[in-house]
């Protein structure tokens, strides 16, 4: 084996890429607390193989283990090199694939069709649970209040629709989980969260405005709703009802949302540190304010809550913002330009976990107590107590005033964690 080097990425597993025989390689490990579900990496293995033979593009699987006396220390996949770009903003901004964002619709609504025909029965160890009612009770499990969420559990209850179908899903099916090259999609990654249930669900999902990466069209940045549909029943996939689509894209916001929060969860209970897992919970607030955007589309964005002038202050200078801001431009300039890979990536996130630090020391304490006279204008003591009696039905999804009150609560938050999400 040689010239093993870790890549950046995945809040879920590491990811490696060595040489072995001439042949590139790249071996996935599970990391501890990692999001997954089904039979284990063998079975993905499995699964990987079924699609590869219903036309789905995949990278090659080449060994699993279970990690148990290998040294891996955790299960493991083994699969060929693809040739290609996963990263998103240059498959949706370089000039490079402008031809693979034309086709890149109609490649996923294929892809998609394909992973659908393959036969369940053949597939061992994939599970099948009511997903509203799993991550319903994932937010119960987490103990963290979140009314945007309970707004969204209501919307979702009270329009849930009848099954489409009943297939593989892929679960994870979007940005940074497919490689792409010059001329569109080259491979599917990432088969953790496959699981069996309704298909749509992986076309909701696509469409999560997350997995935008800032590009215009509201599937994966590149393309449209209608266009992916067309290209999935062409290809054989069932009947679109659009209506459904969006129920399943409104439970990926708000699956994403959650998801976002067990991934810090791991950071914050030690199972595995890290600066990534750590700025993801500050993510929340993106998909707090897409599922109100979804749900109460009518709805005014409200502006931030100004900040306070800031206090005078006995430390000598430069002020506690000031330090941040020389941390900071550190890190955007000689720390990025002297570093690659994996470390340039976290780089990145290190500024912007410094900007959001920076933001909250300005803007904090305002926002905080026009956030306790809006709970108080609700009849209510904490984020705990409205997120619970949003849950008891004493507000329905569609109160204009509590709606106003969260969505000024979530953008908030969001000018504080990524003000250009607004």
């Amino acid at each position: 084996m040689a010239d093993l080097q870790r890549l950046s990425g995945g809040a879920s597993r590491e990811t490696w890429a060595f040489a072995l025989d001439g042949a590139e390689l790249i071996l996935q490990r599970e990391r501890p607390g990692g999001i997954r579900t089904g039979g284990g990496m063998a079975a993905e293995a499995g699964l990987i193989r079924a699609a590869a033979a219903e036309g789905v593009p995949v990278a090659d699987v080449v060994a699993t283990g279970d990690g148990e006396g290998d040294g891996l220390g955790g299960p493991w996949v083994v699969a060929r090199r693809v040739d290609g770009e996963t990263i998103p903003r240059r498959i949706l901004r370089d000039d490079d694939f402008a031809v693979a964002r034309a086709a890149l619709t109609a490649q996923c609504g294929a892809a998609l069709a394909a992973i659908h025909r393959v036969d369940p029965e053949r597939i061992t160890g994939l599970e099948e649970a009511d997903q509203l009612r799993q991550f319903r009770e994932l937010v119960d499990v987490l103990e963290q209040p979140h009314p945007a969420f309970e707004l969204g559990f209501r919307w979702l209850e009270a329009n849930r629709p009848p099954p489409s179908g009943r297939s593989v899903v892929h679960g994870d099916f979007r940005h940074g989980n497919l490689i792409v090259g010059p001329e569109g999609l080259r491979a599917v990654l990432d088969w953790e969260l496959a699981h069996l249930g309704d298909p749509l669900e992986d076309l909701g999902w696509l469409c999560v405005r997350a997995w935008r990466f800032g590009g215009p069209g509201p599937v994966g940045g590149f393309g449209e709703r209608e266009e992916l549909y067309a290209a999935y029943e062409a290809a054989g996939g069932r009947p679109v009802d659009p209506d459904v689509a969006r129920w399943w894209e409104v439970l990926g916001t708000l699956k994403w949302g959650v998801m976002c929060i067990i991934q810090t969860a791991t950071h914050l209970t030690g199972q595995t540190r890290s600066v990534e897992l750590a700025a993801i919970g500050r993510r929340v607030c993106e998909n707090e304010y897409d599922l109100l955007a979804l749900i109460d589309p009518d709805g005014a964005v409200p502006d931030p809550t100004p900040a306070d002038a800031p206090d005078p202050t006995f430390h000598d200078v430069p002020s506690a913002a000031e330090l941040l801001e020389a941390v900071r431009e550190w890190v955007e300039g000689d720390a990025r330009e002297a570093t690659s890979g994996r470390v340039q990536f976290h780089t990145r996130v290190v500024a912007t976990v410094v900007a959001t630090v920076q933001r909250e020391l300005a803007a904090g304490p305002a926002m905080a107590a026009a956030h306790a006279a809006r709970l108080a204008a609700l009849g209510v003591d904490s984020e705990r107590d409205l997120a619970d009696r949003i849950r008891a039905g004493e507000w329905g999804s569609d109160d204009r005033t509590l709606l106003d009150s969260v969505r000024q609560t979530v953008v908030d938050k969001l000018a504080v964690a990524n003000p250009r999400y607004l």
